[in-house]
């Protein structure tokens, strides 16, 4: 009887053990189901997360920030892949902070497990990472890593970069659920890139129509200004330079000077002159194209002498106009390490250069339209004095001499007389107007500038290197012809007395001027001015100097060399305006 009532028992307790199971299992189910939902709830979070931004470096954080939650990793980072396809030229990351990043050091640049990634773009799921075979370890000061998920993200069938994901919380590994969510997020983060990036160059866009009409309207409004230093701070600005040059040949040499500088240390750079050959500047300028370089600071197109470009790094020259119509270059420059001018940034500053060459050509053809059309209305004027004024006078004056005669009148004759020399003296002054007014200047005549640089250029033979050269400021319209003649006299003196006694291996000439005065430095790195030394050449230039109202100072420099400043005024005695 004991027997069967187990039995029976045990039958009744079998089915409720399997109706346990079943509802533990239900609600496992349940449970995985709930946690599938609240995760597709927060995939679909993510993807409308990502895809709110509109500017691009807002976008990639959010995207790392929305995948690190997404697999509950305690770090992850994004990286974008460079123009060469082999490393990495950016790196965003998240769960690593600003300290961090600093004692690690330098970003990644794709090798390793990273460089896995962009070899082979496909996901790469890893439960140990330092036991792959394309590990090699981690910097000092990094934090450790153990568990790692990577995914490519692909904007347009091309690869843009990948996702890392490392270390998920509670010490799991990242299973296939993490890796098809993260799969899932890359396609909508590629969408949100692909939007971001064309929203990005519809903006740059608009900028560079901005900067070309406002070049245009100054330009063609007759409020020229300052229209180069407009472009040297437009072209700086849209394209994220350090620095930002615009060069223009200068006139019978083969040179280029900088007119404007904007940017770091611009003032170094404001005046300097550069010679066409070889020279990035002066290729972009001869061939009518742009040139790239990836390191000004080491570029063998830079002039010998001082280092001129340090801390700066990729560089881009693009002319303005070509051939005959070149105006000048537009010479930007980056600073060391950072991404080169792409190919996508090199054309719509090539567009703009052209477009503000043709504002700038249509500017001087209406300033020539405007400057014919004054020398026609004094041609004009002139033909009217002559042919009428002069000649009504003339009519006039003969009438008064001949009636003086038959004045009896001893006082009235001599008044009538002498009214006929004053309207011979109004007319000797008509015809001088008439000669003024049909004159023009000589402009074949070279400026002082050009003059300078030719004199600079015959020296380096003599000296055996090409000294540089810097020039600021209205040289050819605010000093005098004279005065320009002293002034190259005194520039050639001062370098032949270099070549001839400094045994110098360097020199610079710096030639400015303010509207009031003129002042010219020549240094060198010689031996100096011996004491007990001729100094005929010397007093000579010290003379001139004094003759037009200034002086000349010489003094040892305190690494070595002389420095000779020579300046006087640039308005001539007795003439406020300086002619």
């Amino acid at each position: 009887m004991t027997g069967s009532e187990d039995a029976r028992q045990a039958r009744v307790r079998l089915p409720q053990l399997r109706l346990d199971e079943l509802l533990e299992e239900l609600q496992a189910r349940l449970d995985a189901a709930r946690g599938t939902r609240d995760r597709v709830h927060s995939l679909l979070g993510a993807v409308l997360s990502v895809g709110r931004e509109l500017e691009l470096r807002q976008a990639l954080y959010s995207i790392v920030e929305a995948a690190t939650a997404l697999v509950d990793a305690r770090y992850g980072a994004l990286g974008v892949i460079g123009a060469d396809g082999r490393r990495l030229s950016a790196f965003y990351t998240v769960g690593v902070t600003d300290e961090q990043i600093t004692r690690i050091g330098d970003l990644p640049e794709g090798h390793g497990i990273l460089g896995e990634l962009i070899h082979r773009p496909e996901a790469l799921r890893l439960p140990v990472l330092s036991a792959h075979a394309s590990s090699h370890g981690f910097p000092p000061d990094h934090p450790p890593m153990h568990t790692f998920l990577g995914v490519p993200i692909t904007v347009r069938d091309q690869v843009f970069g990948n996702l890392y994901l490392t270390e998920k919380r509670g010490g799991a590994e990242f299973d296939e659920d993490d890796e098809a969510v993260l799969s899932t997020l890359a396609v909508a983060a590629g969408v949100a890139i692909d939007n971001a990036r064309l929203y990005e160059e519809s903006r740059l866009r608009e900028r560079w129509l901005r900067a070309n009409a406002e070049v245009t309207r100054r330009l063609m409004s007759g409020a020229r200004g300052d229209v180069l230093g407009l472009i040297a701070e437009r072209t700086g600005e849209i394209t994220d330079a350090a620095l930002a040059v615009v060069a223009v040949p200068v006139k019978d040499t083969d040179s280029l000077v900088v007119e404007r500088a904007v940017g770091e240390e611009a003032e170094r750079y404001r005046g300097l002159v550069l010679p066409v050959k070889g020279t990035l500047a002066g290729q972009a300028f001869a061939d009518g194209t742009s040139v790239t370089g990836a390191d000004l600071s080491h570029d063998a197109r830079v002039p010998a002498g001082p280092p001129l470009f340090g801390g700066l790094g990729p560089a881009v020259a693009v002319p303005i106009g070509s051939g005959d119509n070149a105006r000048g270059v537009v010479l930007l420059v980056r600073r060391s390490g950072e991404a080169g001018f792409s190919e996508k940034e090199r054309e719509p500053l090539r567009d703009f250069a052209a477009q503000a060459a043709v504002a700038m050509e249509l500017a001087e053809r209406r300033a020539d339209a405007e400057q014919i059309a004054l020398l026609e209305d004094r041609d004009r004027i002139a033909r009217d004095l002559h042919d009428l004024a002069i000649q009504r006078l003339f009519a006039t004056g003969m009438t008064l001499q001949s009636a003086g005669r038959l004045i009896d009148h001893r006082e009235a004759s001599d008044r009538v007389f002498r009214a006929v020399d004053d309207l011979d003296e109004t007319i000797k002054i008509i015809r001088s107007t008439i000669f003024g007014l049909r004159s023009r200047a000589d402009d074949a005549a070279p400026g002082l500038r050009a003059r300078a640089v030719r004199v600079v250029g015959e020296a380096a033979p003599l000296l055996g290197f090409a000294p540089g050269v810097r020039m600021e400021g209205l040289l050819d319209t605010h000093v005098p012809r004279e005065t320009a003649d002293h002034v190259v006299a005194v520039l050639s003196e001062s370098l032949s007395n270099v070549a001839r006694h400094a045994r110098a291996g360097r020199a610079e000439v710096v030639l400015v001027t303010d509207g009031n005065e003129v002042r010219l430095t020549v240094t060198d790195d010689g031996v100096g001015i011996p004491a007990g030394g001729r100094r005929s050449g010397l007093a000579n230039m010290a003379e001139r100097a004094r003759k037009l109202g200034g002086d000349m100072e010489t003094a040892d420099r305190a690494g070595g060399g002389t420095a000779l400043v020579w300046h006087v005024p640039v308005r001539e005695a007795g003439d406020p305006s300086g002619r």
